[in-house]
């Protein structure tokens, strides 16, 4: 097998240099670290029953350390090799590895407070402290290298929203339709009709199905509905959709947005109100993010939340807005970027240019639920695009 180096070799050492670190480390056993097998570009499906680590330094080359048992683990990366097979061999290996770093990178996050870059065991992250090596959160360099989409991502971005839009109309028709004709129409009928045109429009949601949700179970965010638990739709119903796919290429990017409606002319004034007021902490979320970007500054997840979320405090409604304000979206509909996060989670993690998330505020009071969601990619100019239309006013059967 030929070595190579890894992927944006040089874009790597020079976003370790741009944070001020001597270094990143991987590590892996058991195939635990999606992050490092995306960044190096590695096979995740072979055998790693043995510790390996990668070190790529802020210059120079790269450093590997390998099992005696598994020592091709790393064969299709550059780099000197060191073997061990003891523990104390591994000990040693990793102080020679390390030896005048003093601030390195690693699949860790403080306080667990970014759960989605912790793949690194408490006891790894001991040892190499104990070398005197000081480990911060790989959650920067992390997201530059598996959560920028590129020209190609975003093509197929923009294709998945252009086809789920119109999938949403042809689900809302559906159910405005039947609720006018009197047919039987369930949250179900509704969910499978949107998965048929998913496979019609060559788009994939892999098995993570939409959300239809009538009355109070839109009051549950994550609501998966069955033919059992279904709902019949019916005149004067809330109702809301939530659907999220790709063009089923492994490069596909996902587009994921909430509509919500009422199945009458005039709805209740709550139901109308707190919809109101979610899309207005909506629009000044995504406003927020542009003209911080606008003006050339930085912008973090946990400040989008809390722009958004004290918005919906200061109507009331705080203690309903019970998840975060958005995720990260890639090649998964959850991605590996930042998140707009400042209650499950603190999202430190910088918004920058060729990334993709949602922002979708919700209240959930009783058996009322709303949800506003739109998917924002932030183009290489710092400008935030969001495909497709964005709802203002709630859907009405009139």
């Amino acid at each position: 097998m030929t070595a190579s180096y890894p992927k944006n070799l040089t874009a790597i050492q020079k976003a370790i240099r741009d944070y001020s670190m001597d270094g990143w480390l991987f590590y892996d056993l058991s195939n635990r670290d999606p992050i490092a097998y995306q960044v190096l570009s590695l096979d995740q499906s072979k055998l790693t029953t043995r510790r390996w680590h990668y070190f790529i330094p802020a210059s120079g080359m790269p450093q590997k350390l390998v099992h005696r048992v598994e020592k091709e683990r790393l064969a299709e990366l550059v780099g000197n090799t060191r073997f061990y097979s003891s523990w104390r061999e591994l000990h040693s290996g990793l102080a020679d590895m390390l030896k005048g770093c003093k601030r390195i990178a690693m699949q860790y996050s403080p306080y667990n407070d970014i759960p989605t870059i912790s793949y690194v065991d408490a006891g790894t992250i001991e040892l190499v402290k104990s070398l005197g090596v000081e480990v911060v959160s790989s959650a920067n360099l992390a997201q530059a290298f598996v959560a920028v989409i590129g020209e190609e991502g975003v093509k197929l971005h923009k294709e998945a929203g252009k086809h789920i839009q119109e999938v949403k109309d042809m689900a809302f028709q559906l159910v405005f339709d039947a609720v006018r004709l009197d047919k039987t129409i369930t949250e179900y009928d509704v969910q499978q009709f949107i998965l048929e045109q998913f496979t019609k429009g060559k788009l994939t949601c892999e098995g993570l199905n939409p959300v239809v949700a009538v009355n109070s179970h839109a009051a549950d965010p994550h609501f998966e509905v069955t033919p059992d638990n279904a709902y019949q739709i019916r005149k004067d119903d809330r109702i809301l959709i939530d659907l999220w796919a790709k063009v089923n290429v492994p490069s596909g990017i996902y587009y994921d947005i909430t509509w919500c409606g009422y199945l009458g002319a005039i709805p209740p004034k709550e139901y109308s109100d707190m919809f109101d007021i979610v899309v207005q902490a909506r629009n000044i979320a995504k406003g927020f993010v542009a003209e911080k970007l606008k003006k050339g500054g930085k912008v973090f997840g946990w400040q989008v939340d809390d722009v958004c979320r004290n918005h919906i405090s200061g109507k009331g409604y705080g203690e309903y807005f019970t998840h975060r304000t958005g995720h990260s979206i890639d090649t998964n509909v959850h991605g590996s970027g930042v998140n707009i996060d400042d209650f499950e989670t603190r999202d430190r993690r910088e918004i920058i240019p060729g990334i993709c998330f949602s922002i979708e505020p919700g209240i959930y009071k009783g058996d009322i639920g709303v949800r506003s969601e739109i998917s924002v990619l932030i183009d290489h100019n710092r400008d935030v695009v969001v495909v497709g239309q964005e709802q203002e006013k709630l859907l009405l059967l009139k």
